[in-house]
């Protein structure tokens, strides 16, 4: 037990500091905060830490990334906010200052070792402000029926959510930085997208000071500078260390000996460093790619946990935070690291030979995935494959008619990464170990030639197998995508289509191989002759199931301006020749790409050109003949007047449809179009769905034999009914009232039978509606005027 005297002087030297650096904004203070915090840790013991991490700690954070704090120790300090030093250090571009505050936070500084010992002594917990976890969690952490689920379903959180005086986040030290540190680009992306500040976390009532502490409130953080290099940027430098010194990539099976079997781990096994690992890549992704999805989980797996997902009624289908593309990138190229260096030319690389199979990995990881073996996880890959797939599909999906496609190229950007993982090595990240240490670059030099990507080869089918809809399915949906903004930008839409379509062709043998998948996919059964789409028709079934899954909640009438159709994730067509397969989107976007060139400024339309001719014969290489074939289908030329930007206007925004555009959904749930009063036509749907479901029109009649279908038809023979026996004028309606029940019967039966539904949605039409008002209209004057006369 600590003597009092000592407590209360560390209590008041930790109160001390807290004030010292929550009023540091200017570089000299920062780097004077950043000596205190690092004295007071070399002066005290770890159970000594408590107080500094009960209210230092949270001051600290607050500071280091902009965070407002609620808790400030004087009104004046409190009524400004002030900029983070991250945001000081970009604003002064002083590297002096950069390399101070991250030498603070370092993996291998002071403050991360005293965070470790004061974990390992369970000193201090704190609990996370919910408003500041990812959008599908907040939601089914609100929900009494998913939140059971939560924790099975999010690694990051198992074990993690306790009762309070409501449900709350409860994590250590370490864990509660890294929420933060994890928060901190999707709040800066928010505020860069938003002129609004952030709405401010309410205040609650504190727990005692020794068992729990709370970052309240967020203002505005000033605006990042865009044109910022990489290497440059503390917040990058200080991610890239976390991941080289917590996230293991050389030696993957070291740390997790005998994984898939029954025999115990070597007495110098640490289970602690996978699970540490593990928890930073399940938070990073789900914070960063997962974030705000509406089916951040996988289907089979979600539905086993009693969870149905897509959580639309929480969740809107809006794009992914903007501003994360390059942290994101930066995650993407170092996990799949873990596949250059421990697959390429080793013995313990997957061979092409065997089947993926779907199983959940171990130590809490819930991904509904393929995994190409039951021995040891090799890669980092599995964690990445579904969140980052719908990752880079709803960017494209959802991006708004409009706007610019600046986001949507810097997610271009991380998918063209990941279809070459080939490409990756060392050498990518010599300058983020340049500015981890200067001398790391050039004592890197010969190991980053010998570790460069060489290239495809055979090692590298089991990796583009188990991600083949990257290779298929994307590009379809990137090519509807180049479809929709060609007007916006034709220059750089025919640079990206070209880009996608050489990493396609570039190999021969990976454009084989992707046409015997494609093959095998659509042959129901092939022949003794072909040996190879035999051998690879084993992962049909896995790759159908990805389809479906990953593509789960996306349909056509969310997505404006897309190419997608009824069946559209149940099948494959970058190969097919068809109306929408991919040749003739390639061919048409070739035809609008030449007549949209045509505008570019002329000092710019030569490189155009001979970007559009190297596009015409790499797509002539990925199909094996000419570029332009003449099209199946016949363009009607019934209104010659109208010009090209009518012929290939867009879908507007807010689901609307252009009148020229034909809808293959259904019908009655269509986008509003102009014609139409928005909320009348919201109502009259509910309306109509009622009424079908009620009058059990949405489900088609089974027809029986005709013997059946007789019998059940009622007949009345008026001849034989006895007039005497008709008494009056009720007998009389109750006999018409049985005729229109059985006329209605007889229709709503007809109905059924031909799938004939109730659309009132009709009278939403602003005709329809200025009729009627005109109607009303006359109606009350002409009474009016009646009643005048009178």
């Amino acid at each position: 037990m600590l003597p009092h005297s000592y407590t209360v002087d560390s209590l008041s030297q930790s109160q001390d500091l807290a004030s010292n650096i929550l009023a540091a904004s200017t570089p000299s203070a920062i780097s004077a905060a950043c000596s205190s915090v690092e004295s007071f840790l070399h002066s005290h013991t770890p159970d000594q830490y408590r107080h500094f991490f009960s209210i230092t700690f949270p001051s600290l954070i607050c500071k280091i990334f902009g965070f407002g704090d609620a808790t400030a120790p004087s009104p004046a300090q409190s009524s400004s906010p002030q900029n983070g030093w991250i945001d000081v250090i970009t604003a002064t571009n002083d590297s002096d200052l950069s390399g101070r505050v991250f030498s603070l936070l370092s993996p291998s500084g002071i403050l991360m070792s005293s965070i470790f010992a004061v974990d390992k002594l369970s000193l201090v917990k704190y609990v996370f402000p919910t408003e500041r976890l990812p959008e599908y969690s907040r939601f089914m952490l609100s929900s009494e029926k998913d939140r059971t689920a939560l924790s099975n379903l999010c690694p990051f959180l198992k074990g993690k959510i306790e009762e309070g005086a409501s449900y709350e986040v409860r994590l250590n030290v370490f864990e509660y930085y890294m929420f933060w540190l994890s928060y901190y680009p999707v709040c800066r992306g928010n505020n860069e997208s938003s002129s609004m500040n952030m709405i401010p976390i309410p205040k609650k009532k504190m727990s005692r000071l020794e068992s729990w502490t709370r970052i309240k409130g967020f203002p505005g953080s000033s605006k990042r500078d865009s044109d910022q290099k990489l290497e440059c940027n503390l917040y990058v430098k200080i991610l890239y260390s976390y991941l080289k010194a917590f996230v293991p990539v050389f030696d993957l099976n070291a740390h997790q000996p005998y994984r898939s079997s029954l025999l115990q781990y070597g007495n110098g096994y640490d289970g602690s460093v996978m699970a540490r690992a593990e928890f930073l890549v399940n938070l990073f992704v789900h914070y960063w790619i997962v974030e705000n999805d509406f089916s951040p989980f996988p289907v089979i797996t979600a539905k086993s946990f009693g969870v149905a997902p897509p959580f639309r009624s929480a969740v809107e289908e809006i794009p992914p935070t903007c501003g994360l593309q390059e942290v994101v990138k930066l995650l993407v190229k170092y996990l799949n690291l873990s596949w250059v260096t421990s697959g390429v030319g080793s013995e313990n690389y997957i061979e092409y030979g065997e089947s993926p199979r779907w199983k959940t990995p171990t130590s809490g990881s819930s991904f509904h995935v393929a995994n190409l073996s039951l021995r040891p996880l090799t890669s980092w890959n599995t964690h990445l494959q579904r969140p980052l797939y719908r990752y880079i599909l709803r960017s494209f999906l959802f991006c708004p008619i409009g706007s610019s496609i600046k986001n949507a190229s810097q997610v271009f950007s991380i998918w063209v990464t990941y279809l070459e993982p080939w490409m990756i090595s060392l050498d990518d990240f010599s300058d983020l170990e340049a500015a981890l240490n200067g001398s790391v670059k050039d004592a890197k030099k010969e190991e980053s030639f010998e570790s460069r990507g060489c290239g495809y080869t055979s090692l590298w089918q089991s990796y583009v197998i188990s991600n083949y809809l990257y290779y298929s399915s994307l590009v379809m949906h990137f090519i509807g995508f180049a479809h929709k903004f060609l007007h916006t930008d034709p220059e750089t839409i025919t640079q990206m289509v070209l880009k996608v379509m050489s990493i396609l062709t570039s190999y021969k043998d990976l454009l084989v191989l992707m046409k015997n998948i494609d093959k095998a996919f659509h042959s129901k059964q092939t022949g003794p002759g072909n040996s190879t789409v035999n051998e690879l028709s084993r992962f049909v079934p896995s790759i159908r199931e990805q389809l479906k899954d990953w593509e789960d909640g996306l349909c056509e009438s969310n997505a404006d301006g897309s190419f997608l159709h009824e069946n559209w994730n149940k099948d494959l067509k970058l190969f097919s020749d068809c109306g929408d397969g991919g040749q003739q989107l390639l061919q048409l976007f070739i035809l609008r790409a030449e007549a949209e060139l045509q505008a570019v400024p002329e000092k710019n339309l030569s490189e155009a050109l001979k970007c559009l001719d190297s596009l015409k014969q790499v797509v002539s290489n990925f199909f094996g003949g000419h570029v332009i074939k003449p099209i199946a289908f016949s363009l009607e030329m019934d209104h010659p007047q109208k010009n090209r930007d009518e012929l290939f206007k867009p879908r507007g925004a807010r689901n609307q449809m252009a009148s020229s555009a034909k809808y293959k959904g259904d019908w009655m749930t269509r986008p509003v179009s102009e014609d139409e009063v928005a909320w009348v036509a919201k109502l009259l749907i509910n309306i109509s769905i009622w009424l079908n479901e009620r009058l059990g029109l949405n489900q088609p009649v089974i027809n029986n034999d005709k013997k059946e279908n007789s019998e059940s038809v009622s007949y009345v023979d008026v001849s034989e009914v006895d007039a005497r026996n008709v008494a009056g004028a009720g007998d009389a309606g109750r006999m018409m009232v049985r005729g229109v029940v059985m006329v209605c019967g007889s229709v709503l039966q007809l109905m059924r039978k031909y799938g004939v539904r109730v659309n009132l949605r009709v009278m939403a039409s602003k005709k329809f509606l200025t009729l009627l008002f005109l109607y009303v209209v006359f109606v009350v004057l002409k009474r009016f005027v009646t009643r005048m006369i009178r």
